[in-house]
């Protein structure tokens, strides 16, 4: 069975009742995880409280943080602070210094541009950076539901032409709501369908939904494991040290 993820809900973490309000709205709409953007300096037991929420709803919680530097030394020491705090991370990128470096930069999981078509830079040669380190591109739903007009158009048009690059490059696609309120939430074959506006065939519409934003979650739950030790080393038993002969 399929199970579905949207990895970019934007709730005010401090609003208790907007947070259950769009948790219990995700669960009916038939999600099984949802990532929850958190603040940097935010205290251990409003986590807590994010995870309560979403345990008492059967519904998986990925702790996620968004990044907006403004130059790409910013972001490295960002990273450095964030990285073993937060599950996903992700990089808003503003400019093509910062996208350059966050998409080379083996600490980012999503790329993320501004609405505005004259700040998107994924470009061939970012999607290459990306693919060697695992990156994803992230699409948000939100503005294709509030834009109208030429501003709309032009976004499309920026989606497609980027989608395309991420398919010549296999880099994955995650297709999430950027959701701040619950009246922008979709099921996610309402999301998957949306996705028809810029070309993405039905297997990659699903994948982009379901398969490709849990890997991103899978492989950093396993990096921030106890047992995790380097890429490909993990401690699988742990026993006394062995005596000398």
């Amino acid at each position: 069975m399929r199970k579905f993820v949207d990895l970019n809900l934007r709730p005010l973490i401090r609003d208790i009742d907007q947070v259950e309000t769009m948790v219990n709205k995700s669960s009916e709409l038939g999600y099984h995880c949802v990532g929850i953007s958190i603040p940097q300096g935010a205290k251990r037991k409003e986590i807590r409280m994010l995870e309560k929420i979403c345990n008492d709803v059967g519904i998986d919680l990925a702790t996620r943080v968004d990044l907006f530097p403004k130059t790409p030394r910013e972001l490295l020491s960002n990273l450095r602070r964030v990285r073993r705090r937060f599950e996903v991370v992700s990089v808003i990128c503003a400019s093509k210094p910062v996208a350059r470096q966050a998409a080379k930069d083996r600490r980012v999981d999503l790329l993320l541009f501004p609405t505005d078509s004259r700040k998107r830079f994924f470009d061939l040669a970012e999607a290459k950076l990306a693919s060697g380190v695992s990156a994803s591109l992230e699409i948000t739903t939100e503005p294709l539901l509030l834009l109208r007009g030429i501003s709309k158009i032009r976004l499309l048009s920026c989606l497609r032409r980027e989608a395309k690059i991420a398919k010549k490059f296999n880099v994955p696609i995650v297709v999430s709501s950027g959701a701040t309120t619950e009246y922008l939430l979709r099921t996610p074959q309402d999301n998957a369908a949306l996705t028809t506006l810029f070309d993405l065939t039905l297997p990659r519409r699903l994948c982009a939904i379901s398969e490709n934003p849990k890997a991103i979650i899978v492989r950093n739950r396993g990096k921030l494991s106890k047992d995790y030790v380097a890429p490909n080393v993990r401690v699988i038993r742990r026993g006394k040290p062995c005596s000398s002969v």
